[in-house]
């Protein structure tokens, strides 16, 4: 039986891949990926800790708006107390609704990444035209604000269609994070060239943990330093990529910010820290793209 393949990249085994380092001789790269998301009133798709409610839904809807009136903000003072560098996957409309949050943002010098318009849609549920027009739309809103566009993307509700990478990497992306089918970057194919899948943990992400799988606080946090631990453990024969997805409205809650805060805590006060790089998507890129030929799986040159 032949089954359906998406032609993006081919198998790999983890443990038959050419080892190599992080900058400094690290061995594990920890990035933060704090999800920033705005969402139309009384229309289309929204998170939600409890059930739906008929529209317009004030409940849930304002439950996702104290993620950017309060949440982020604690977010924010909490990563500032700690030291830690960030990345932000957001959605553009924030520059109309909130200006304030990209302010923060280049205040501390963080990673925006393109994070589509809204995560009142997917851009998965759109023809070529349609799904191009939204990308094109939310990489403007960048380029108009910041003066230059993200080099990576994740799609709103980690959708994609069928041409999706095709789509970013002819708007100029460099890379993507909507496969969590890796610990380590890996090259993708499109249609225009190469374009890296950079790991996002499906698993240690607080929005399907809590809203979906409807774990604790408590658990998410043991969870989330387990998995930490066990990658520190297993970096020592890969390097490997540990990431932590965030969204303002869930762990920007008070109870849930404090397990965030020992999350965070317990990485950068770790004993082994000397082997851990704190870092962001975009620099790891630049590292794997420095990399010796054939090093990262799918890379094509010679």
């Amino acid at each position: 039986m032949k089954l359906q393949q998406h032609g993006r990249y081919d198998y790999s085994a983890i443990n038959t891949r050419p080892n190599y380092y992080w900058p400094d001789g690290k061995r594990l790269a920890v990035y933060i990926a704090v999800n920033i998301e705005h969402f139309s009133f009384g229309e289309g798709l929204g998170h939600t800790p409890t059930h739906l409610g008929p529209p317009p839904d004030v409940r849930n809807f304002s439950w996702r708006d104290y993620g950017l009136r309060v949440g982020i903000w604690r977010i924010f003072d909490l990563l500032d107390e700690l030291g830690i560098p960030a990345s932000h996957l957001m959605n553009s409309t924030i520059y109309d609704y909130a200006p304030q949050i990209p302010e923060r943002i280049r205040q501390r010098g963080d990673e925006l990444l393109g994070h589509g318009r809204t995560n009142t849609e997917r851009q998965g549920d759109y023809p070529e035209d349609q799904e191009r027009e939204l990308i094109q739309e939310a990489t403007e809103a960048f380029r108009q604000n910041e003066g230059k566009t993200p080099d990576g993307w994740m799609g709103p509700w980690i959708s994609e269609s069928l041409i999706t990478p095709d789509l970013l990497r002819e708007e100029g992306y460099l890379f993507v994070m909507d496969w969590s089918c890796d610990d380590q970057p890996i090259w993708m194919k499109t249609r225009s060239g190469p374009l890296l899948s950079i790991p996002y943990h499906i698993e240690i992400n607080d929005s399907p943990a809590q809203l979906t799988r409807f774990q604790t606080a408590e658990e998410f946090t043991d969870m989330t330093i387990g998995h930490f631990d066990e990658m520190l453990r297993q970096s020592k024969d890969q390097p490997l990529v540990f990431s932590l997805a965030l969204h303002s409205f869930v762990v920007g809650q008070p109870y849930r910010l404090a397990g965030l805060r020992n999350i965070l805590t317990h990485i950068v006060e770790h004993p082994d820290a000397e082997k851990i790089w704190l870092t962001r998507p975009g620099e790891i890129f630049d590292h794997v793209s420095s990399l010796p030929p054939g090093t990262v799986p799918g890379d094509e040159r010679s």
